[in-house]
């Protein structure tokens, strides 16, 4: 395997304030993504006060060869409890913003949908002054089912393309870089006034062009949001890292999401979907949305 360069070490976390976010989210039995997909700034993130909640989880229907989430064909019926439950951990954190993320739920007919505006429902009530952030899997392209999450109204939907299209079949066996493009194109139309978000990993193969062509796809769907952020292999059975991107490469991505129209992009070789996802904070006041305009 090959070595990792320095720009990929982080910092070792403060694991007081690591252990209080972990005690609340055990108190209340509830799933990060920041600890199920081994998430590199689980310490950064947790020393912070924030974390990105996993509902309807731990356990997947699809078994992606990059992801560190456990497969599981036939996963457990929903809690619904677990709303009111995720709820009062956004209170008892004082999150300004929340994340809110799911493992895919082929299983079930809406793809778990409802269980998301549920959720955003529940904080709604107990804590309103939360901005809301989605991040949801394909749906399978039910759009009926995207429907049931956009009129619940989160600030924000995310759906990751995750690749470029050339390397779907093995690393995303199960998507379709085609449907991804179209979801968030539906999003857009069916609530204008919703952010769209969408991320990459990187380093497993790709050329600059082709990461270039998909940033332009996404923008022709008027994809609002862009992460980038290095692949690294979470253990020996999944994908192998191809090469580690420097900094400054990320940089010129990201200087070139700005130059066709993303209103932000996040892009280093540590980012993630959601890390400081509470940034779309400051860009909602800079380019502000309102359900009538």
């Amino acid at each position: 395997m090959t070595v990792k360069p320095e720009w990929l070490r982080v910092k070792a976390p403060q694991w007081e304030r690591v252990g209080n976010v972990k005690e609340i989210l055990r108190d209340l039995s509830l799933n990060t993504v920041c600890e199920e997909a081994s998430c590199p700034n689980i310490g950064e993130c947790f020393n912070a006060g924030t974390a990105t909640f996993l509902i309807m989880g731990p356990a997947c229907t699809r078994a992606c060869p990059y992801c560190d989430i456990d497969f599981e064909k036939k996963p457990k019926p929903l809690d619904p409890t677990e709303p009111d439950r995720l709820a009062q951990a956004v209170k008892r954190l004082k999150l300004n913003h929340v994340v809110i993320t799911s493992v895919n739920r082929d299983d079930l007919p809406d793809g778990g949908a409802s269980q998301f505006a549920c959720c955003i429902q529940a904080i709604r009530a107990i804590s309103p002054q939360t901005t809301i952030e989605v991040l949801i899997p394909d749906l399978c392209g039910n759009w009926e089912a995207l429907e049931i999450i956009l009129q619940a109204q989160p600030e924000v939907l995310n759906h990751n393309t995750e690749t470029i299209p050339r390397l779907y079949r093995r690393t995303r066996p199960q998507g379709d870089y085609q449907r991804t493009l179209e979801l968030l194109g539906r999003s857009r139309n069916l609530a204008p006034w919703v952010y769209t978000k969408s991320g990459l990993m990187v380093g497993l193969g790709e050329t600059d062009a082709e990461i270039r062509q998909v940033m332009e796809d996404l923008r022709s769907v008027d994809c609002d949001i862009l992460t980038l952020g290095q692949y690294l292999q979470p253990s020996q059975k999944h994908l192998q890292v191809q090469n580690f991107v420097t900094p400054e490469q990320f940089d010129a991505w990201r200087q070139f999401g700005e130059s066709i129209g993303f209103l932000q992009v996040v892009s280093s070789p540590l980012t993630r979907s959601s890390y400081h996802a509470e940034q779309v904070r400051e860009l909602m006041q800079r380019y502000p949305r309102s359900k009538n305009s």
